[in-house]
C-alpha cells in the first residue's frame, strides 16, 4: 500500500465522521466509500520480476494502445504506449537495470492519455537510463486528465534495478517507454501489461 492511500482513507474517513455526527449517519456513507476506494487505489502488490538477460519490462500497469517509430537524440527508436485507467495499479516500476542520467518535469496539459498529442503536451516527468548493456532507455510519465501529481523517486547519477520502485501517477494517466530501434519488441497493441513483469522488449544481446 502507498501511503497516499492511508492520508486520503483518513481525511474521508474524518469526513464521514463529521457528516454522521452533525447530519445523518447514511450521508457518510459516500466519504466512507470514497476512503475504500483510496485504500484499492493505492495498492501496491508485490511482482515477479523476470531475469531474461536484456528484458525491459513494462514500467506500468495498463494496455499497450501504440507502437511505432521515433527519434531521439537523432537515432531511431521504437516508442511503446500504455494507457493507465484508474482501475489499474498506480505503482511505476524502473524498465531496467542501469544508471539515471537524465531527468526533467515538463509542465504542461491535461489532455486524455488516449490522446497521441498528449505524449508531448501533457504534463510529464521525463527519465533517460543508461542500462547495463550500454544501451538509453527513455521512460515518460504522463498526466491524463485526472492525473494531477506525478511523483518520481530517483535523481541523476542514481542507479535502479529491473521492476524496481520509482514513483507514482495519480489517476488516469499514460507511460511511454522509448527503446533503441534495435531492441525487439515483444507486446503488441491491446495487449494488456503489468508493471515490472511484462516484457515489452529485449535489448540486443538478450536471447533469441
Amino acid at each position: 500500500m502507498v501511503r497516499d492511500g492511508f492520508y486520503y482513507a483518513l481525511a474521508m474517513a474524518a469526513v464521514a465522521a463529521l457528516i454522521g455526527y452533525w447530519t445523518t449517519p447514511w450521508l457518510a456513507l459516500v466519504p466512507l466509500l470514497l476512503a475504500a476506494f483510496f485504500l484499492w487505489f493505492f495498492r501496491d502488490p508485490e511482482r515477479a520480476i523476470p531475469q531474461t538477460p536484456g528484458a525491459v519490462v513494462s514500467p506500468a500497469d495498463g494496455v499497450v494502445t501504440g507502437i511505432f517509430t521515433t527519434q531521439a537524440e537523432g537515432s531511431p527508436c521504437t516508442s511503446i504506449s500504455i494507457f493507465l485507467s484508474v482501475f489499474n495499479v498506480h505503482v511505476n516500476r524502473a524498465p531496467a537495470a542501469g544508471v539515471v542520467t537524465h531527468v526533467e518535469y515538463r509542465r504542461g496539459k491535461y489532455l486524455n492519455a488516449m490522446n497521441p498529442a498528449s505524449a508531448e503536451q501533457n504534463e510529464q516527468s521525463i527519465c533517460t537510463l543508461r542500462t547495463a548493456e550500454g544501451k538509453t532507455i527513455v521512460f515518460k510519465q504522463i498526466a491524463g486528465l485526472l492525473a494531477r501529481r506525478i511523483v518520481f523517486r530517483p535523481r541523476v547519477g542514481d542507479h535502479i534495478e529491473r521492476g524496481e520502485r520509482i514513483g507514482l501517477i495519480k489517476f488516469g494517466s499514460r507511460c511511454d517507454l522509448i527503446v533503441p530501434a534495435s531492441a525487439r519488441v515483444m507486446v503488441k497493441i491491446g495487449d494488456k501489461v503489468k508493471g515490472g513483469s511484462s516484457t515489452l522488449a529485449i535489448l540486443p544481446g538478450g536471447p533469441h
